[in-house]
């Protein structure tokens, strides 16, 4: 059976390889898990999968489902995961931070989050957003008579989410992203003015001393390919 994926293409082939290049990972929380298509891949590796999500629309059985609001106190004990998966989620979430360090306090010492969402740092997108105050994954204003758990309501800039997972006490290992467009090329040429620019507001605007160490690895996390040009930004922590 087909169970569609509701996210961008090869975004859960590559939150697969990060997975399962993990060591350890027996017990997973997939959410929000929607119809289930990146659960039963789990479930067909053999992964102790509990699924989460406002409603259960899944397309496949597991009787470890339980409805979860992601912006309340998630259902699960301290510890009980080795590996958190969010697939197109947290950008639909009004309590972001609240989530985070949920995640934080149901992951075992040393274990693994997995976030996708749209790739709000890429060129193409902040082009978008110069041009019409909208940027690419959220082309026009949200209806706002009608409120959704489907709105995206809070896209993540790169240094946000790092904010958010390392005030929560995660640590980044990996940054990636599903695919990089032919279109996204087109861009390329703004990347040493940016590069400039940003390099000296950087350098201009930071006083504290351990924030400007920090700020170098935010500068080269920032002009990371993938985060230029990517369609969605694939981030893997470990908590610390």
């Amino acid at each position: 059976m087909h169970i569609p994926e509701n996210t961008s293409k090869n975004t859960h082939n590559k939150v697969a390889e990060l997975l399962f290049n993990s060591p350890g990972i027996k017990r997973v929380l997939d959410i929000p898990c929607g119809y289930g298509a990146f659960t039963k891949r789990l479930i067909d590796n053999n992964i102790e999968v509990y699924s989460g999500d406002i409603e259960n629309i899944l397309k496949v059985e597991n009787p470890r489902f339980q409805v979860t609001d992601m912006n309340e106190k998630l259902p699960f004990e301290d510890g009980f995961f080795d590996a958190v998966v969010c697939i197109d989620g947290i950008e639909h979430l009004e309590r972001q931070f609240d989530f985070t360090r949920e995640c934080w306090r149901i992951l075992k010492p040393g274990g693994t989050i997995i976030i996708s969402t749209p790739n709000i740092n890429s060129l193409r997108s902040r082009w978008r957003w110069f041009l019409t105050a909208h940027h690419n994954k959220c082309k026009s204003p949200l209806n706002e008579e009608k409120p959704s758990a489907l709105h995206h309501i809070a896209l993540l800039s790169f240094s946000h989410l790092r904010y958010m997972l390392h005030s929560s006490g995660f640590e980044i290992r990996t940054i990636t992203t599903n695919r990089i467009k032919g279109v996204s090329w087109m861009y390329a040429l703004w990347v040493p003015l940016s590069y400039i620019k940003t390099k000296r507001v950087f350098k201009k605007e930071e006083k504290d001393p351990g924030q400007k160490e920090r700020n170098k690895e935010i500068l080269n996390q920032l002009f990371l390919k993938d985060i230029l040009f990517g369609e969605t930004m694939i981030v893997k922590a470990e908590k610390r």
